[in-house]
């Protein structure tokens, strides 16, 4: 599981939200192990993006780095935001998921 927060630039926000849109979209489309990517705003303040990403494995993760759709968004999203901080993370207390 792996949780990026990303701090946008306020006249840059439009740009990465499209860019971030087809990057999740691809991801959830094509990866077999990627299994949840969602893009979540901030409610208080708009330019702090979270993406919320579910992954089969490690293995899984590092296919999804390497894919050309996650190598565009990194590249073109750079120069869109002043910080960007990613926490990977283990699923300790898991109940069921209700249906």
């Amino acid at each position: 599981m792996l949780v990026v927060e990303f701090d946008v630039k306020p006249e840059s926000l439009q740009k990465f939200n499209e860019l971030i849109a087809v990057n999740a979209k691809a991801s959830v489309r094509d990866e077999p192990g990627c299994r949840q990517f969602d893009v979540l705003q901030d409610l208080d303040n708009p330019n702090h993006i979270v993406l919320y990403e579910v992954y089969d494995s490690p293995a899984a993760f590092q296919a999804h780095m390497g894919m050309s759709h996650t190598q565009a968004f990194l590249s073109q999203a750079k120069p869109l935001v002043n910080k960007q901080t990613a926490f990977k993370l283990n699923r300790t207390v898991a109940p069921p998921v209700k249906s």
